[in-house]
């Protein structure tokens, strides 16, 4: 019987392979929708049931040209959570581009060499697969992250492992859209209402470390009186968990916090973002220019057009939001 031409075409995978997707869709829906750290670790474990893999990493964008990893696993090794900033010829800035599921025959794995390394450094990944993860919603489909899986060994991922792995992917990121838009649904309500999402703040983080640091430190306190080395073994096994986990929250919580002081000093020409800088100190025009080796007229003209750009009437505005920037 053919496919309704309405709905979406069926997935080509194989009968096990199905199984498996058909499992993780119902474990991540009743399991995992509100545990980040969970879900990614369980999609790198659906993963390796359907094909060995060696490294698996989960990567969002952030302001310009920044990309924040919140869970990396390689050899079978938590890996700390990392940002890095991506250049033009990464494998982030590959997908940016072309908005499809990256394969290392694709270019013989320039992009993904051009980027920084991950996992186990001293070893070249010999096949890796790297999908975008999208947000669907009324702006279209932006691309928001990437989900990777490598392997140290050639030719490890077929057309089969990269359909389910882009599937798997898709129900990923259509998790963290849901959520995405339950906070913005929680924005657009008034300022004064106590519920709404709050802009996550120095203070916010501060309190997200006391508590769930106390957390971890009352399971160390409660370890040291075991009686056993296996009830010992097992207790810390549940912190390191717990600190794998509280380390991929925080990453994440640096998504939230307000991205504007970047974005503002990248709109700048170089010239201006050396004014900038120098607006940081308080300096007027006549030191400015003498700093810089230019004119006093040019030194005016920089700081009017930053003054434009930052939609500020004050230096005072400008020179905090810089000093913002340069402390990131």
């Amino acid at each position: 019987m053919p496919d309704d031409p309405e709905r979406p075409p069926r997935l080509r995978v194989d009968a096990e392979t199905t199984l498996i997707l058909r499992e993780a869709f119902h474990k991540i829906d009743a399991n995992y929708r509100n545990d980040h750290y969970g879900l990614y670790d369980y999609a790198r474990a659906v993963m390796s049931k359907i094909v060995p893999l060696d490294h698996f990493y989960i990567g969002f964008f952030h302001g310009a040209n920044r990309v924040r990893y919140p869970y990396g696993y390689d050899g079978g090794m938590y890996t700390d959570p990392a940002s890095h900033i991506y250049g033009p010829h990464g494998q982030a800035a590959w997908l940016l581009k072309h908005r499809q599921t990256y394969r290392m025959q694709y270019d013989n794995g320039a992009a993904l060499n051009a980027g920084v390394a991950s996992g186990d450094t001293s070893r070249a990944s010999a096949d890796a697969v790297t999908t975008p993860l999208f947000r669907r919603g009324r702006d279209g489909e932006p691309v928001f992250g990437m989900m990777s899986m490598q392997s140290y060994r050639p030719d490890t991922f077929d057309d089969n492992a990269v359909r389910a792995f882009e599937w798997l992917a898709d129900l990923v990121a259509r998790v963290l859209t849901t959520e995405a838009e339950d906070v913005d649904a929680l924005r657009r309500l008034p300022a004064d209402v106590e519920d709404a999402a709050p802009v996550v703040t120095a203070d916010h983080i501060v309190e997200l470390l006391s508590s769930r640091v106390a957390d971890v430190r009352q399971r160390a306190q409660d370890a040291l009186g075991l009686p056993d080395a296996d009830s010992l073994r097992e207790a810390l096994q549940r912190i390191v968990t717990d600190c794998q986990q509280l380390q991929s929250d925080l990453v994440e919580l640096t998504l939230d916090i307000d991205n504007g002081p970047e974005e503002h000093f990248r709109s700048l020409t170089a010239a201006e973002q050396g004014v900038a800088v120098l607006l940081t100190s308080d300096m007027h025009n006549e030191q400015i220019a003498r700093e810089l080796g230019i004119s006093l007229h040019t030194a005016k003209t920089h700081v009017r057009n930053i003054l434009a750009k930052y939609r500020m009437s004050g230096r005072a505005g400008v020179a905090e939001d810089v000093r913002k920037h340069l402390a990131r």
